[in-house]
This record gives C-alpha cells, sequence and structure tokens, in this order.
C-alpha cells in the first residue's frame, strides 16, 4: 500500500509524494480551524481536498496538508489556526506513533493534560513529540478505543478519525454542537467538512437545494440538524459519532452523549443543598472551566456585553487571572439597543482592559453582503451583524475570546419561559371550556380556512394548543402568510415539534431543554462560530463544559427562576464579584435597530436591489408576492417582521450561491 502525504501548494500536485513545507502565514478576515475529506472518490483525491481547504481557509489561515490512503481512495485534508503548541509538533493530519491512525481535527480538548496524565497512568508508553490537545486525543483514541475516549473529551471539537487496519473513518462532534461538521454523498463519494461551501468545491458537486428545508427555515430563520440546504448533505448531531466503511461507503450513527439523558439524569438525582450551596459548587465549576478555557499560546480576551452571562464570565476570568482580562464590547448609538455602557462600569468595577466600538448604519453594511459567504446557508438570525461586527473588532487584539452563551438554556433566562405557563392557562381559560373534540375540529377548520389571514390562523393554532411544548413551538415563530414563502411546501420532520411533551416532571425545564437541543446549536452557536472564524478569532464559552451543563440540570428550578427573577443561582455568584445595582436591570438581548436602519440609505438600497433580483431568479422557490407584502407592509405602513429578513438572507445566499 502506498500512502502520501502533501502540503498544499500548487507544487505539490506535481510533488510525487515529497513533503513541501509551507511558510506560516496570518491573514486577515480569516478564522477557526477546519477539516475535510472524501472517502471512495475515484479521481484526483489530493486535488479535490485541496480545492476544499483552499475554500476553509478561512478557519485555519497558518498552514494546511493533506494526506491520501490511494489504494481506498481516502484524501484528508486540515487548515490550522494555532492556538496550543505552534510548532510543526501540533501539525495535522497527525498519525498515530504505530501508524495504524490518522487525524484530522477541529477545536480544543481543554482536559487534554489529565487525559495525558491518565494515559502514563494506565500504561501507555512512548515519547510524546509536542504539546498539543491533538496528539493527545490521538494517543487516547489508539489506546481507549473511539468511544471511551469521546466520553472522555471535554471541549469543542468535530473531528475525523481514520483506523487504517480496519479501513474505517469515524466522524465525530463535541456534545453541544459548538463546533461544525457537514457530511453526506456527492455523486457518489462520500464527503466532509467543517464548511458547507468547502464541499460545493469539489468537481463533481451537483447536489441541489433540499427545497423541503424552507418551510423549517421561514419557521426558525436558520435550518436545523441534521438537515442542511443541499440534498444528501447532513449535519452531525451533537454529542454523536459516524462510523463509515471506507469500502463499501456504508455508514452507521451513533451516540456518545444524550443531553436529553443528561436532563433526565439530573432530574432523577436532584442537588439537595441549599441555593448558596448550589452557587458556591456553580462557582467552583466554573473556575475550573474558565481555567482550562483560558489556556493558550495565543493573546486571550472575552466578549462583555453588558448581560448577566458574559459579565459572569468575565468576572471568574478575572478573578483567575494575574493580570487585567481584556474585554470587548461594541454599542450602538440608538439607546434602546445599547448596553456598552453597562459592559464598560462592569469592565471599570472588574479592573479588565476593556475595549468598546461604536457601530451604526455604515459598519453593518460592511459586513451584511458577506453573510452568506459566512454562513454557508441561509441564516437569519439579525444578532449575527453585531456579532461579526464584536468578532472583528476583538481580533485585532487577540486570537481567542471566551463567550457567555447559554446560560439562559440552561439556567431559565428567556422572557418566553417566564410568560409561558401563565399564556397557555390564558389559552385553557378562553376555549377549553369547549369540549375536546368540537375544539379540535373548529381549529382544523380555521387552520383549512386561514390562508394569510392571521386571525384564523392563531384561532386555528389556540384552539388545538394543549402543552406548554406546543405553545413553546408556536409563540412567535410562525406567521400566517410566512407559510406561503416557499413555494413548495412539503417540509421535513420538525424536532422542535416531535419533542415529547411532559420528558421533564417541570414545564419550563421542558422549553429549556427544547432549546438547548436545538436553537442553541442550530442558531446561537452557529452565529458564534461562523461570525468568529470569518476574522480568525476562536470562540470558546464556559458555561457549555461538560460539568457545568450536567449540573445546572439537576438544580430545582426555584433556584433558577423565582418571583420573576431569572438565573437566580448565576446572579448568587455574580454578585459576589460584581455589585448587584449594576446589574438590575430589563434583559434587552443582542440585537440591533434593523427595523431603522433599512428604511433609508444604503442598506434600504441593497435590500431593494436584492428584492428585485429575487424576483428575478429566486422565483422557483420563493413565492414573490408575499415576499413582497413583507416589503410593503415595512415601506408602507411601518409595519416590520422578522420575516422580512429572512427573505433577504434567503436571497442573498441564493443569488451567491446560484
Amino acid at each position: 500500500m502506498r500512502f502520501r502525504k502533501q502540503q498544499e501548494e500548487n507544487a505539490a500536485s506535481k510533488s510525487g509524494g515529497r513533503k513541501v513545507r509551507l511558510k506560516k502565514r496570518r491573514r486577515e478576515e480569516q478564522g477557526m480551524c477546519g477539516i475535510a475529506g472524501i472517502i471512495g472518490y475515484r479521481g484526483d483525491g489530493a486535488g479535490a481536498v485541496r480545492k476544499m481547504n483552499q475554500r476553509m481557509i478561512h478557519r485555519g489561515p497558518d498552514a494546511g496538508d493533506i494526506w491520501t490512503d490511494e489504494q481506498r481512495h481516502i484524501a484528508l485534508g486540515h487548515r490550522r489556526l494555532a492556538i496550543v503548541d505552534l510548532s510543526e509538533n501540533g501539525a495535522q493530519p497527525m498519525h498515530s506513533p504505530d501508524g495504524r491512525y490518522v487525524l484530522v481535527y477541529n477545536g480544543e480538548v481543554y482536559n487534554f493534560r489529565e487525559l495525558k496524565s491518565r494515559l502514563k497512568q494506565d500504561g501507555e508508553t512512548g515519547c510524546w513529540r509536542g504539546g498539543s490537545d491533538t496528539e493527545v486525543i490521538l494517543r487516547a483514541f489508539s489506546f481507549y478505543g473511539v468511544e471511551r475516549t469521546l466520553r472522555a473529551m471535554k471541549g469543542m471539537f468535530a473531528l475525523a478519525l481514520y483506523d487504517r487496519k480496519e479501513g474505517t473513518v469515524y466522524l465525530a462532534r463535541d456534545r453541544m454542537g459548538e463546533k461544525p461538521l457537514y457530511y453526506g454523498f456527492v455523486n457518489g463519494s462520500f464527503v466532509f467538512a467543517s464548511d458547507i461551501a468547502a464541499l460545493k468545491e469539489l468537481p463533481d458537486f451537483h447536489n441541489g437545494m433540499e427545497e423541503r428545508v424552507l418551510p423549517l427555515y421561514f419557521q426558525y430563520g436558520y435550518i436545523p440538524a441534521p438537515y442542511s440546504i443541499y440534498q444528501d448533505i447532513y449535519k452531525l448531531t451533537p454529542g454523536t459519532f459516524l462510523k463509515v466503511d471506507a469500502g463499501s461507503l456504508e455508514t452507521k450513527k451513533q451516540g456518545y452523549w444524550d443531553l436529553k439523558q443528561a436532563a433526565k439524569n439530573g432530574e432523577a438525582h436532584p442537588f439537595t443543598g441549599t441555593q448558596k450551596e448550589a452557587a458556591d459548587e456553580l462557582e467552583r465549576l466554573l473556575r475550573e472551566a474558565v481555567k482550562g478555557q483560558m489556556i493558550s499560546d495565543v493573546p486571550l480576551g472575552a466578549f462583555l456585553s453588558g448581560g448577566i452571562d458574559s459579565a459572569l464570565v468575565v468576572s471568574i476570568m478575572q478573578a483567575v487571572s494575574d493580570i487585567p482580562v481584556r474585554t470587548f464590547t461594541i454599542g450602538f448609538e440608538v439607546e434602546n439597543y445599547n448596553e456598552a455602557q453597562y459592559a464598560k462600569e462592569i469592565a471599570g468595577h472588574l479592573n479588565t482592559a476593556h475595549t468598546e466600538l461604536y457601530v451604526g448604519k455604515r459598519e453593518a453594511f460592511e459586513v451584511i453582503p458577506h453573510m452568506a459567504e459566512c454562513f454557508g446557508e441561509p441564516f437569519a438570525d439579525s444578532s449575527q451583524i453585531p456579532t461579526m461586527l464584536v468578532s472583528r473588532m476583538t481580533r485585532q487584539h487577540v486570537t481567542v475570546s471566551l463567550s457567555g452563551d447559554a446560560g439562559d438554556e440552561l439556567f431559565c433566562g428567556y422572557n418566553s419561559y417566564l410568560t409561558a405557563e401563565e399564556e397557555l392557562r390564558k389559552l385553557k381559560k378562553k376555549y377549553h371550556r369547549l369540549p375536546k373534540g368540537l375544539r379540535h375540529a373548529a381549529g382544523a377548520l380555521c387552520g383549512s380556512l386561514a390562508g394569510r389571514s392571521e386571525l384564523l390562523y392563531k384561532a386555528g393554532a389556540y384552539l388545538t394548543m394543549e402543552t406548554l411544548e406546543g405553545a413553546h413551538c408556536f409563540n412567535g415563530r410562525e406567521e400566517a402568510r410566512s407559510g406561503y414563502l416557499p413555494k413548495n411546501r412539503t417540509r421535513l420532520p420538525d424536532a422542535y415539534k416531535e419533542y415529547p411533551a411532559g420528558f421533564l416532571g417541570e414545564g419550563v425545564a421542558n422549553l429549556m431543554l427544547m432549546d438547548a437541543l436545538q436553537y442553541l446549536p442550530d442558531d446561537i452557536l452557529v452565529k458564534v462560530d461562523r461570525s468568529g472564524m470569518q476574522y480568525s478569532l476562536e470562540t470558546r464559552m464556559p458555561l457549555l463544559d461538560r460539568d457545568i451543563v450536567e449540573f445546572a440540570w439537576t438544580l430545582p428550578m426555584e433556584y433558577k427562576f423565582r418571583d420573576g427573577v431569572t438565573k437566580r443561582v448565576m446572579r448568587d455568584v455574580l454578585y459576589r464579584h460584581v455589585p448587584k445595582e449594576l446589574m438590575e436591570r430589563p434583559k434587552k438581548g443582542f440585537s440591533i435597530p434593523l427595523h431603522e436602519w433599512l428604511k433609508t440609505g444604503e442598506l434600504r438600497d441593497w435590500a431593494e436591489s436584492l428584492l428585485d433580483d429575487g424576483r428575478k431568479r429566486c422565483a422557483d422557490v420563493i413565492d414573490i408576492k408575499t415576499a413582497d407584502s413583507y416589503w410593503s407592509d415595512y415601506t408602507e405602513k411601518g409595519i416590520f417582521s422578522e420575516k422580512l429578513w429572512y427573505i433577504l438572507m434567503l436571497e442573498q445566499w441564493m443569488l451567491k450561491n446560484e
């Protein structure tokens, strides 16, 4: 069997197996590490993966490498943003000492030093060539096997491990879905990549748009896993690994960790201490997580928005750091959307080295044209704009930034959780005096007659609504007209709507779990990862540490929400570091005055031009009449709907990828 290792230069295709060293280079506006590969490809596999790697150079500007097994028609590629062990000892693809395994890996495993010590204690011998986490997990895979190693890893990652002896490739993704991994089939070959746009670089890529995801997109503003915008291309779901037979290309997916089960276990084994003891334990776990996530051989900082979550993360960072932590925030001139002044006060109290930038329409217009390129598939959470702007600014100073995301889903932070039960009670009081059979018949009739009528549409939903989970699925996510936006309204199964009502005993806990299963990985984490990688910025989230996630599900709901106060135990920890009076204010969220910005100037011109082009080129999949109605409502009546942004982002993606 002949194996060849190639570096990514044009000369590599002519090198005949010799190594060609790349000079380390750093480009502006590039991003996170990326992996790619192809199995069963009968053409130039190395050349195909080289094209995918080149498309992902924004994920890893520091180095690139390709490895091939020509007999089995396998090629693996990697782009590197060096964070830990900046030497060649951390370069990938990486081989196990015995030559059996080859690994390409994107992410950070924060407990790699503990894993290394455990390997030595358990009898793994041999010389270590460097200090990277990549080498540690590769040795662990070789020593412990795939599933046991994945269970032991704490961090964020997406990886591909090739077992040369068995002819098997394993794809794996972290527990909560921080790092992306797309996979599927292109013209009979099995392919995978960190960036869905990289798959389009394959010479044989002719996968059409998966129109059945459009109803889900127009419901949520993103495409939920396991689906993607392309036919036969999927997202690997968090906490799972996929086993691919290199010969037959048969696949088998298996979970190594289950968030639903973690929540169920937490409910079955609740925390029995006081709320103060819960805060003590949360702070201990946060200190451990933050210390691990502050390991870096390059400059590091944190986002600071002024909210509970980011303030808590920064407080713990400063508590465990010997020097002032670098913190970054952006502000808006529109007062109702601006939290920069609060972030500045928090930074001043903690004595961080703080940087802030005020932005407006002009700065937004600098990033909006790049949305389709950045996210790779339609994505319409408008907070993508400030996230990209703060990532761009932060990258001018550091290479790694910690973030406070996930506090809402784990510690009951969203306002919708607070109102859902009361709203359902009101609905039941209003409608449920009618016999169930009659209510459902009336609801079905209203639904069938609704058309684009908002009144009948909502009446149909309310009459048939029975559960808190059903109310959460409906609340704020759909409008009557939006169902008519995709011309083909055949839809794929919706994980939100398939969530088993009453899975957890506490009603609000079910809503939190629903969001942690879908909204968090498919919206929030996509937004943060893609925005950061666009500018060579690695983002880390201490609240998604495995031990914190599992601990959160053991806490009684009253430790999270009581008497109108959210995130109670998080606040208890935070107020040990930051005065309460700095934090007691209404929740704003990380949003922008989009409804104001689109009214005039360059952004209005951009939107109208996009809609005009969409009428000509997107009419096969979008109902243009319905799309126009959203724009006319906005421009003529002043009625702004988030669905308008969904339309613009889909049309932008379609026009960029036609």
